[in-house]
This record gives structure tokens, sequence and C-alpha cells, in this order.
């Protein structure tokens, strides 16, 4: 327990390093191929178009530091640790049974993300570019497919087992599969819904991963918590830059990443109905959305808020954007830590 104590605490403190290394090159790389952030059309969403324009030109993709930095420390350790015997080898945290798939599922969301991000640079796609909604659920659904495939197969994980807290283990059978679907698909919905405020998105995650990383090391996963610890340790560095007023913007390769990424730890360590705990404030959003949508359907254009996400909303009524983000950190810490507590109170009865 000490060795695995030691061992997320250095590669947590190792990844803000290298994120804090790495955000001049990225910055400077931005800004040199015009890689700035496009605002959506007023047409289709003029209330955020009119609070945000002066965010138009921000430098975009920065979510690069945080996957960056996750990948680097993962890839030097595991070089590290075939090469040489001993500590490196302790401090490696890929393993087949816990990181393959978060890892796995986080590179190919962010390739995802960023070439979503440089369809809305370059303006190319409906609505001042990107790609659609319809589309982006598609791709969310395919990367779901794999990773439930890869979750259900005898020949893989072989698990279809839902944990229900103060219940107990319930066999679900083939229904993991459209269940692991969903849950992939919300998280990643989730979090792109969320990064809409500087900050917001990466201090909410930050309490998200944190409480993942607890509940690995109390399962004893302490490759995965490692990972977590990783995440975390890249999202504190981002955010030096990120908050209030933002010197660059997360964009799609960053929130698609932690999206996705925290759905499959959640599902690895059996405590997907605890999620929207953890990620209470990505919830909020989704919802707010989801019944904007609903109301302006069936109640003939009425809505129920200014603008949504709902942090927009606040924006609307004159809440300055750093307290909203303040606010919402407030309420993440709140909800993970819940989360966290109901956890414990679980394995306790």
């Amino acid at each position: 327990m000490v060795i695995a104590a030691i061992k997320i605490l250095t590669v947590s403190i190792l990844s803000f390093l290298i994120a804090i290394g790495l955000t001049p090159i990225v910055m400077k790389l931005l800004k040199r191929f015009g890689i700035k952030k496009q605002i959506r059309d007023s047409e289709s969403a003029p209330i955020m178009s009119a609070l945000h324009a002066k965010k138009s030109g921000i430098p975009t993709m920065g979510g690069i530091i945080i996957w960056g930095a996750v990948i680097i420390i993962a890839v030097v350790m595991a070089i590290l640790a075939s090469l040489f015997d001993g500590n490196f080898e302790k401090l490696s945290f890929i393993s087949r049974p816990e990181t393959y798939l978060p890892l796995a599922a986080m590179i190919i969301a962010a390739v995802i993300g960023l070439a979503d991000d440089i369809l809305g640079v370059l303006r190319i796609g409906p609505k001042g570019g990107g790609l659609p909604v319809k589309h982006k659920l598609i791709v969310y659904a395919i990367l779901a497919a794999l990773g439930a495939w890869w979750f259900y197969a005898p020949q893989n994980l072989d698990w279809h087992i839902l944990h229900i807290p103060f219940f107990g283990n319930v066999d679900i059978g083939i229904w993991y599969v459209p269940i692991f679907m969903f849950v992939i698909i919300a998280s990643a919905f989730s979090a792109n819904e969320t990064d809409g405020l500087d900050g917001l998105l990466g201090g909410a995650s930050v309490f998200a991963f944190g409480a993942l990383g607890t509940i690995a090391i109390v399962l004893g996963r302490y490759d995965l918590a490692a990972m977590c610890g990783t995440i975390v340790g890249a999202l504190l560095a981002f955010l030096w830059n990120n908050v209030y007023p933002a010197k660059f913007i997360m964009g799609d390769t960053g929130s698609m990443a932690l999206g996705i990424t925290m759905g499959v730890i959640a599902m690895l360590t059996n405590t997907t109905l605890l999620l929207p705990l953890f990620a209470g404030v990505m919830v909020l959003e989704s919802l707010s959305v989801i019944v904007q949508k609903i109301s302006k359907k069936f109640r003939k254009g009425k809505k129920v808020f200014l603008s949504t996400p709902i942090h927009h909303h606040f924006e609307a009524i004159g809440m300055p954007e750093s307290q909203i983000t303040m606010r919402f950190w407030i309420l993440s810490w709140i909800s993970a830590g819940l989360g966290v507590i109901i956890f414990f109170l679980d394995r306790i009865f």
C-alpha cells in the first residue's frame, strides 16, 4: 500500500510538471498555425454568441496538454520499466486488466475530438464548423460499442455484472452492452456540454477523477488509480492557464477524451450508478439541454432557460463567468464527495 501511494503521488506530480512544460510549446504551436476558437453563428445560438463574442480568437485545442502529459508519462515509464528493473517497473501503470482500455479510449477520443476541432477552426460543417451533434453521437456510439465488446466478450473481460449500491451485484447479461454504450455516450456528451466557461470542465473533472482514483485505491487497482492521478495532475496544470480569463480553450480533443475516459473508468470500477454523482455538474448541464429541447418541441418553441447548457443561462441573467465556474466547482466537490461517501457506506453495510 505504501509503495502504491508513492507510485500514485510520483506519477501525479510528474504529470503536473510535464503538462506545465508542455504548455508554452503547445501555445506557441497553436498561435503559429492560427488554431483559434470560432464562436457559433448568431442565428443558431444568439445569446451564447453575444455573451462569448470576446472569446473568438482565443487558441483552442489546449486539451492536447492534458492527454499529452498522461500518454507521455505512461509511455516513458513503460519504456524505462522494460529497460531497467526495480523502481521504474513499480512506477509504470500500463496493465492489460486495468488501464489498456481507458488509455486506448482516451487516445481514440482525443484524436476524434482533434479532428472535430480542426473542422471547427476551418469552419467546415454547419453552424460555424465542426461535426453536428447527430454525427458526434454516431461517433460516440461506435466508440462505445467497441468498449462494450471489450468488456462483454468472453475472450476479453467477460464482464456483465452491474453493482447496485446497498443491494449488491446483479448479472444483467447482454443488457450490459447497451448500458455500457449509454454511459460512455452520456459521459462524452456531458463533458462536451460542460466545456463552455473558462476552467469549468477542468475543475469539475478534477473532482470526478479524484473520486474515481480514490475508489480505485480502495479496490486495490493501483495502476488505474495512478492513471487517475496523472489525469488530475495534468488537469491542475491545464487549469493554471485555463481559469478566467483563459489563455487557451480545451476544445473537443480535451472534453471528449475526459468524458469517455471517465465513463470507462466508472465501468471498470463497477461504480456506474455513482457516476452521476462523481460528475454531478456534467449531468446537470446535459439535463438542462435535454429539458430545453423537450420544452421547445412540445411547448411550441417555449424555453425553460434563456440559453443552454445551463451555465449560459446564468450568464444571460448577469452572473459573472468566474462566479458561475467557482459555484459549479463547489457543487462538483459536494456531489463527488457524496458519491465517495455512498461508496464507502455501501462497503460497510
